[in-house]
């Protein structure tokens, strides 16, 4: 928690970078180079990658590296459940993990969803973001992309960092750590052709939907209607 606020606050002294016109973007000079570099090496490395993934990989064994993650997930969920005061659905995002890991073969198979036990997703920032601490300016990442003052040091504390720092092997860390990435981004190859055919400027495109989807998160698909979150 110290580590989040420190980081939050050596961002906020940062606030000299370029200031655009959207407040919630006052270091926008400073991000679109960063979107342009990330868009640079997605379009020559990812982006390649996750398009062989989905063509040479069956759709079953998608399903299952996307299940087997998931389930890692859940822990993270429901850890942030509990923070946040949500305690059945902590329970049953716990239940989901113990049960998909039993009997669905190290989460290859969700056989939670079927017994009633819902998935959910949280992360601390959003549980900072519950507790009220405002997300400050909109922050993207080297590599990770779209985040904020408030959610960028919150990853700190993400579960997934120490899954990985537990495997020794660096061929296996490197290949699971890869594996997440080229998943992740195949999943999004749809939507980033909707994107092309509607985004005039792809970078205010992305932020501005990032940001209300991310507000849509803390608040549980409730966000306050007459004043926006700062």
């Amino acid at each position: 928690m110290r580590l989040a606020l420190a980081l939050l606050a050596s961002l906020t002294l940062c606030a000299c970078a370029t200031t655009g016109g959207d407040p919630r973007d006052p270091w926008e000079g400073l991000n679109r180079k960063t979107f342009e570099f990330n868009d640079a090496l997605d379009r020559a490395v990812l982006k390649p990658v996750a398009q062989g993934y989905e063509k040479v990989t069956p759709a079953f064994a998608q399903e299952g590296v996307n299940n087997f993650y998931g389930n890692l997930e859940d822990i993270g969920t429901s850890l942030n459940n509990v923070l946040q005061g949500k305690v059945k659905q902590g329970a049953s995002d716990a239940g989901r993990f113990v049960v998909n890991t039993v009997f669905g073969v190290f989460g290859l198979w969700d056989v939670a969803t079927p017994l009633g036990l819902e998935k959910h997703y949280e992360d601390f920032g959003q549980t900072l973001g519950w507790w009220g601490m405002p997300p400050g300016p909109y922050f993207v990442i080297p590599l990770l992309g779209p985040s904020t003052a408030r959610d960028a040091p919150a990853r700190v504390v993400d579960p997934s960092w120490y899954y990985y720092k537990a495997v020794d092997n660096s061929r296996v860390y490197w290949t699971w750590w890869g594996l997440d990435k080229v998943r992740t981004r195949a999943s999004l190859l749809k939507a980033e052709n909707i994107l092309d055919q509607a985004a005039l400027d792809r970078y205010t495109f992305l932020r501005d939907a990032w940001l209300q989807r991310r507000q849509n998160q803390v608040f549980d698909g409730n966000p306050p209607k007459e004043k926006e979150e700062q």
